[in-house]
């Protein structure tokens, strides 16, 4: 039975880069005979700012999002760092769910400046902690992201040894993520998690 891996687009900026990424690591995990891909741009999710009490009604868009979500068996969250850390509306989208993401693994795809992201992926893993999902040990970065585009405008630059250094550790993070994916759903359906 195939694995459903959620690709989450962490950056609601004009001009942003996430997509770019998410489709480049999104069309790497869909050439994998165990896993179907479900991107989530939070653009087009349109999730509120403003997080409501416990007593009051869900709103809608943060319901149409939910089912999606609770359907994964992994994530893979595609994030810039913006001054040391991920952007607000991640946070936002993150902090609408709780059970969503209980017993999950996580993959960071991160990309920025000379980090490569680094920083808003260790804050990423700390808040994916508390939220009871496992955040696996390797995560793909892009450094300086910018410069690596060809000629033609197209992402990553190939026959260069920053996109065959790219392509190595989406592999090495799909194999880690799919491993616990396969051993966490296994577990959640022989014992349900209880937080």
């Amino acid at each position: 039975m195939k694995l459903r891996l959620a690709v989450i687009v962490g950056s609601t900026r004009n001009g942003r880069f996430g997509p770019t990424v998410a489709d480049w690591f999104a069309g790497r995990a869909a050439k994998r005979a165990d896993l179907d891909v479900d991107l989530i741009d939070l653009l087009t999710a349109d999730l509120p700012s403003t997080l409501t009490d416990t007593d009051e009604p869900t709103p809608a868009e943060v319901a149409v999002l939910a089912p999606r979500l609770a359907a994964a068996d992994a994530f893979a969250v595609v994030t810039p760092e913006y001054n040391c850390s991920f952007p607000a509306p991640l946070k936002t989208a993150i902090d609408w769910y709780y059970e969503e993401w209980h017993a999950k693994p996580v993959a960071i795809v991160a990309y920025g400046r000379e980090s490569g992201g680094l920083h808003a992926a260790a804050q990423l893993r700390q808040v994916f902690t508390e939220l009871h999902a496992v955040a696996i040990r390797n995560t793909v970065t892009l450094p300086c992201y910018w410069e690596q585009f060809a000629a033609d405008g197209s992402w990553p630059r190939q026959n260069s040894s920053y996109s065959a250094g790219l392509e190595a550790s989406a592999k090495i993070t799909l194999d880690q993520l799919t491993w616990w994916a396969r051993a966490l759903r296994d577990a959640r359906t022989q014992y349900p998690y209880r937080p």
